[in-house]
């Protein structure tokens, strides 16, 4: 099995729940073949015009500039990585109410009409990425799974919609750290109880009966 972790944290584990998420699985993970794409470590140009000016530029054999190399081959490697995948799982905070705009850029890059997504003869979504499974690993300081506040939570519930929704993968596990900031005479309890989650999950993807 080929498992793709997408890690967008550029913070230490010493500082950072969704770090210490992203340590706690990959020390827990044995038995598969593991590449880790570092949105944070990546070359990853902002989607936009310079990508749109490399399309045209191909149809007429035109020479690119720099910039329009480097996202051509940045959205190509983020591609490959993927399609070499069996699952991907994503891990990542809640920044802000949302993802990372570097994790932001990765989904940019995948969502393309004709490998993630395409559209029928009647106009209908027809997923491209249902042979693929996701995990979601994300933190976020605050509590955001009540009534109230669910509808704010822009980050785990994006990554859904789209890799489940929009792709087609099969989401297979979750696992939420929340609330550490927010209580923090129970943040060790809170954080230690979710990192064990992680372990079981790692531990169900390598095979491991726990």
């Amino acid at each position: 099995m080929n498992l793709l972790v997408v890690k967008a944290n550029n913070r230490p584990a010493s500082e950072a729940v969704s770090s210490k998420m992203y340590e706690t699985f990959m020390n827990n993970i044995e038995g598969v073949n593991v590449t880790t794409y570092d949105v944070f470590a990546e070359d990853m140009p902002y989607l936009g015009q310079d990508l749109f000016n490399a399309f045209g530029k191909i149809q007429s054999g035109e020479e690119m500039t720099d910039i329009e190399k480097r996202i051509l081959a940045a959205k190509q490697k983020a591609m490959d990585a993927v399609t070499a995948a069996d699952v991907v799982v994503f891990v990542f905070p809640l920044w802000n109410l949302t993802i990372p705009a570097k994790l932001q850029t990765f989904i940019d890059y995948v969502y393309q009409a004709g490998y993630s997504f395409k559209y029928d003869e009647n106009g209908q979504l027809v997923q491209l990425l249902t042979d693929k499974k996701a995990v979601i690993l994300s933190a976020r300081g605050g509590i955001y799974s009540t009534p109230e506040t669910a509808p704010m939570e822009m980050a785990a519930t994006y990554i859904k919609n789209v890799a489940g929704g929009v792709f087609g993968m099969e989401i297979t596990d979750e696992v939420i750290i929340e609330g550490h900031a927010s209580a923090p005479d129970q943040a060790d309890k809170i954080v230690a109880e979710g990192l064990e989650k992680v372990e079981a999950v790692a531990k169900k993807l390598s095979g491991v009966l726990v």
